[in-house]
């Protein structure tokens, strides 16, 4: 696999993993020292889609910066994959040709930030403390588990256009045990979220895939 890799760890359990996807050898191992520069992060460098692609197959970062150069300039499209397969991820634009047209895409396709290059050590401490307090990244992967899963069961719930009442009825569960669950204040036990996921007709698995757990 084409990619080299850079990590360190801080002090904190609740480490970010971060990805970057460039093609650019120089700009790739520039970013990946100005990453150093920030504790807590664990590193990965990939130079080509196709092998970020692979490892997302297997583990997904929690937070990505994508080249919009990559691959001939189809950096928009590989966003706009990456963004319909993770929608909870946090993706970071990089361009080194950037223009109005491309930042407003960008967003359109609900990156965090949109950035040109050269990137400065200011430019990359601020983007990632952002990002982290915005995503509340600096949680323990438990926190996290309990805010991806009940924010995941809410919008289940939404798209079927069922209030609390109506999820309540047809689980046997308490309004206040899902409100509870769906705000990641407590994790549904394996017996609760069973009955969940039948009455949401999804399997337990689909839905910690598509929280990236």
């Amino acid at each position: 696999m084409r990619y080299s890799t850079a990590a360190r760890v801080g002090s904190s359990p609740a480490f970010v993993e971060v990805a970057v996807v460039d093609e650019n050898y120089d700009f790739r191992r520039q970013l990946e020292e100005l990453l150093r520069e920030e504790d807590g992060l664990v590193v990965r460098s990939y130079a080509h889609w196709d092998d970020f692609s692979t490892a997302l197959r297997h583990r997904a970062p929690d937070m990505v910066f994508l080249d919009l150069t990559l691959d001939n300039s189809q950096g928009l499209k590989a966003l706009e994959q990456l963004k319909a397969s993770h929608p909870e991820l946090c993706v970071i634009a990089t361009s080194a040709r950037p223009s109005l047209d491309e930042a407003r895409a960008t967003f359109k396709l609900k990156a965090f930030d949109y950035l040109s290059k050269p990137l400065s050590q200011g430019q990359v401490r601020h983007v990632v403390r952002s990002a982290v307090e915005a995503y509340r990244l600096d949680r323990s992967p438990h926190e996290r588990l309990r805010d991806r899963l009940g924010r995941r069961l809410k919008m289940l719930r939404i798209e079927r256009d069922w209030s609390l009442k109506d999820l309540s009825a047809v689980t046997l569960l308490s309004v206040s045990q899902i409100s509870s669950i769906e705000r990641g204040a407590h994790l549904p036990s394996i017996e609760s979220l069973l009955i969940l996921c039948r009455a949401l007709d999804k399997r337990p698995s689909e839905i910690l895939a598509s929280i990236d757990f």
